[in-house]
């Protein structure tokens, strides 16, 4: 069974091509649920990617709050695969400090993605605003076929 990295939403799909859900090989393990693991995976189950597929390009959009773009890679890895990947680091915590609440997630997140063939996998573009990472891809312009017409003689 896939790890489905974005929570609740939507599990990784043989039959989605673009679905490359990071599987867990120790889902299911006494030690799977510890304290540890939780930490380190955090992150991931809070983080949320919207693909979008324009006339023009593919455009992700991440949530990444508190984070800036040099905590981010946007990579290319075996010439179609898109990887986002950061991590949220825990804050430092002082001898006198007393917490009441710890919710928000640490820890490392990846995320990859199959492009699609069109994919200009050279002029890929990405920009951190606010939080939001937005990544274009641009399509390769579909050629139309030509169309010679025949003149039927008889």
């Amino acid at each position: 069974m896939a790890l489905s990295l974005f929570g609740g939403g939507r599990q990784s799909n043989v039959f989605d091509p673009f679905s490359l859900d990071i599987w867990n090989p120790f889902e299911g393990l006494p030690f799977s649920n510890s304290v540890a693991n939780r930490e380190t995976t955090s992150a991931i189950v809070n983080a949320r990617i919207d693909w979008k597929e324009t006339p023009e390009a593919h455009i992700l959009k991440a949530d990444l709050p508190g984070l800036k773009k040099e905590e981010v890679k946007v990579e290319v890895e075996d010439g179609k695969v898109l990887q986002i990947s950061g991590e949220r680091l825990r804050e430092q915590e002082e001898k006198n400090d007393k917490w009441h609440r710890v919710e928000r997630s640490t820890g490392k997140f990846v995320r990859r993605f199959r492009l699609p063939e069109n994919a200009k996998m050279e002029e890929i573009k990405a920009q951190m605003e606010n939080g939001v990472l937005t990544v274009i891809v641009p399509k390769v312009e579909e050629k139309n076929p030509e169309v010679k017409s025949i003149d039927i003689s008889g």
